[in-house]
């Protein structure tokens, strides 16, 4: 009995026995550091006055049913415990309780230790585990954009190299183009310059004229191979812009008519029509670049004493202009192809050009946010029309 006492004495473990009432009856050294009491001032008291008010009421039923089936085991299994002090404040602890019984009755032995410290490094490890996971995610979101930048940056990468390889391809084809297009003009212009030479001798003036003219056309087509690559060039370098301005659109086509006239054959005639109000708002280079190569597509395509219509309407919301020739018209299997850049229809091929123009055009319309689209029939006529919003 000496060694069972000097062990509740001595034990670093709190404990307390408690009757079936649940009245403290014993209270040992370690206990009372616990929870700050004397021994004395907790005999006779009810073991609820050691537990935090909240959890009181239910303990005291817990306590009860324990006490009508009373065995060794922890309590409070999968629950946390707190333990309430004198001065007020909590602390989790951990109990095992053992019932046994003497002279005097049954009674329940509580063997109570204090888990801050634990608590507090399971809730240190738990902050860690989660600081941690934090930073996976983190470091994960950082990777998934560094991927997602990567793979833009390949993607322009590649639109780049693609743009580079069109490009390339671009000269290659023009150069391939240019010499033999440049070639005909040149020719041309040597031989008319010489007979034109010789004829100048002879006083000849009618064939003098005759090849002037041809001089003049090939000097023409020259410019216009010029004026498409130059076109692509800018486009593909993304130097050219929509800046639309107040336009007098009357005078202006008629400027235009002017100038195309001129490359005209000497019985081809350029007319307009022009329906609704002159004042509009449109960009005044890309609209002269567009209908310098639709006239001049219709100049060359059309017969000799062909007439071309420029059908121009104006209203609140649109400008349309109708571009309508009766030349040699596209076929079907053709039509699908006509935007596409060097490409020549079938019936074309002994007319002088770069098929880079129709290509442009389509470019420069959209770059106008206009639509742009064409009526033909073979041998009949073609009309392209481009209806440019305001």
């Amino acid at each position: 009995m000496a060694d069972s006492e000097a062990l509740f004495q001595h034990a670093t473990e709190g404990i307390l026995v408690v009757n079936q009432q649940g009245d403290i009856v014993r209270f040992n050294p370690s206990a009372e550091k616990l929870f700050g009491y004397a021994s004395a001032e907790l005999i006779g008291k009810k073991i609820e006055i050691l537990i935090p008010q909240r959890f009181a009421h239910n303990h005291t039923s817990h306590r009860d049913q324990y006490a009508n089936n009373p065995h060794s085991r922890p309590m409070g299994l999968g629950m946390e415990l707190w333990g309430l002090k004198k001065d007020g404040s909590e602390f989790p602890l951990e109990i095992s309780l053992s019932p046994f019984e003497s002279p005097e009755g049954r009674y329940i032995m509580a063997f109570i230790m204090d888990i801050t410290i634990r608590k507090q490094a399971e809730e240190k490890q738990k902050n860690y585990s989660v600081e941690l996971e934090r930073q996976v995610k983190n470091r994960t979101l950082i990777l998934e954009e560094a991927i997602q930048e990567l793979e833009k940056t390949k993607k322009e990468l590649h639109m780049a190299l693609q743009k580079e390889k069109e490009l390339n391809e671009l000269k290659s084809r023009f150069v391939s183009m240019a010499s033999h297009e440049f070639r005909t003009p040149l020719t041309t212009m040597m031989s008319s310059l010489s007979l034109v030479t010789r004829y100048g001798e002879n006083n000849d003036k009618d064939n003098q004229l005759k090849h002037v003219g041809k001089i003049k056309n090939s000097i023409n087509n020259l410019t216009d191979i010029l004026n498409d690559f130059l076109s692509v060039s800018k486009l593909e370098e993304g130097k050219v812009e929509n800046l639309p301005e107040p336009l007098d659109i009357k005078l202006f086509m008629g400027e235009i008519i002017s100038d195309m006239q001129s490359m005209a054959a000497a019985e081809q005639l350029i007319v307009q029509h022009h329906v609704g109000k002159s004042q509009v708002n449109v960009d005044r280079k890309l609209l002269k670049n567009i209908l310098f190569n639709l006239i001049s597509n219709a100049i060359k395509f059309s017969p000799a004493d062909a007439t071309i219509d420029l059908h121009i309407l104006v209203n609140n919301s649109t400008v349309r202009i109708d571009v309508s020739d009766r030349g040699i018209g596209i076929s079907k299997e053709d039509q699908k192809h006509l935007f596409e850049r060097f490409f020549r229809g079938q019936n074309a091929t002994h007319i002088q050009g770069t098929g880079l123009g129709l290509n442009i055009v389509a470019r420069y319309a959209e770059l106008m946010n206009a639509s742009l689209y064409f009526v033909t029939e073979e041998n009949k006529g073609t009309t392209f029309t481009i209806i440019i919003p305001q």
